[in-house]
């Protein structure tokens, strides 16, 4: 157990450390392409990428229930715990500029990618995923980041452009900041801290949930705690780090936060099913199909009511603060104890 323990620990501060210059990293590169951008789409794929390789490896060895439930836990977490915990440090002293409210207007384009790919990931799962829904999944993934990309380069433009009235005349100042050429040496530092963080987050996170699972195991811990807390928990342990990081760093930290949660789970619901399809097909042949089971139903049903019901206060308010935040952290509870009163047989094979 000690040795499990020392292990745990010595990972989980490996992961903090990379976590810190992943959001370094993202916090200096959204001066360049903004804070949406690097949020929803650098960020959310290297803080979701040892979850890729762990999908990619389930899904074709032919565990596809594994596969598909660690995108679904996932989900469930960060909608819930993972957005309320940002919340709770953006909104409160724990933050080094506490904000009342995190601004969420401008993530329109997140939000409802978010709730199409939810309810049609849902419906999809009814009779199974097979090839088709693989390439559905990568063409909305696609979509997303060509939107994601486009959307960037008009914010870029409306930024370049600040008209001031002088007199009867209008005055048009260039802003350089976002649009300047070349790589200065802010930028290189942290391109090489982005990278080098998604490295170390890549190379933790496997050992570091083993290690997890190793001392919970030790400890005497239930499977159903395990698998329905810990490991989730565990494989979401560096976006929450990252996410913490910047939750502290006032409103252009906590505009990523937000950018990284909701984009990481337009990414589960369509580039890790999409993989999931894909590694099925390698073990299986072409015409694998990934056949919903009872837990996973359930699971399917809950997680996608739970976004729903996450995204609505998004929808309704302009900004989410504390409040939104307590709502989020009972209702991870809540979901705590539906899961607990499932079917408790988690082969998930």
């Amino acid at each position: 157990m000690a040795e499990n323990l020392l292990t745990m620990l010595l990972w989980l501060a490996e992961l903090t450390f990379a976590s810190f210059l992943l959001s370094y990293g993202a916090e200096h590169l959204s001066k360049r392409y903004g804070a949406k951008f690097v949020g929803r789409t650098l960020l959310s794929i290297a803080t979701t990428l040892p979850e890729i390789a762990i999908v990619v490896y389930a899904a074709a060895d032919g565990f596809y229930g594994t596969a598909i439930g660690a995108g679904l836990g996932s989900n469930l977490l960060m909608m819930t715990l993972g957005l309320s915990i940002m919340l709770l440090i953006a909104t409160t002293r724990l933050s080094k500029a506490p904000l009342k409210g995190v601004d969420v207007a401008t993530f329109k384009l997140d939000k409802i990618f978010l709730l199409a790919t939810a309810v049609l990931s849902a419906v999809l799962f009814l009779d199974g995923y097979n090839f088709l829904d693989g390439f559905i999944f990568a063409g909305m993934f696609g979509a997303y980041i060509v939107m994601a990309l486009l959307e960037m380069r008009a914010e870029n433009k409306a930024a370049k452009k600040v008209e001031n009235k002088v007199g009867d005349h209008k005055v048009v100042e260039i802003h350089e900041s976002r649009s300047a050429k070349g790589l200065n040496k802010e930028m290189i530092k942290a391109m090489l801290a982005f990278v080098a963080g998604t490295a170390g987050i890549f190379l933790g996170a496997e050992p570091f949930i083993a290690s997890l699972s190793g001392f919970s195991i030790d400890a005497g811990i239930s499977i159903i705690v395990l698998a329905v807390i810990i490991s989730p928990i565990a494989g979401e342990m560096p976006e929450k780090i990252s996410m913490m990081l910047l939750a502290r760093k006032g409103a252009a930290g906590a505009s990523i936060a937000v950018a990284n949660v909701l984009g990481s789970k337009v990414l589960n619901n369509t580039l890790l099913l999409a993989v999931a399809v894909f590694g099925a097909m390698y073990h299986g042949g072409f015409n694998a199909t990934i056949a919903p089971n009872p837990i996973l139903e359930y699971q399917m049903i809950l997680v996608t009511a739970v976004t729903i019901i996450a995204l609505v206060p998004m929808f309704r308010k302009k900004e989410i603060g504390l409040k939104v935040g307590m709502m989020l952290a009972a209702l991870y509870v809540i979901s705590l104890i539906i899961q607990f009163l499932m079917p408790h047989d988690l082969t998930l094979h």
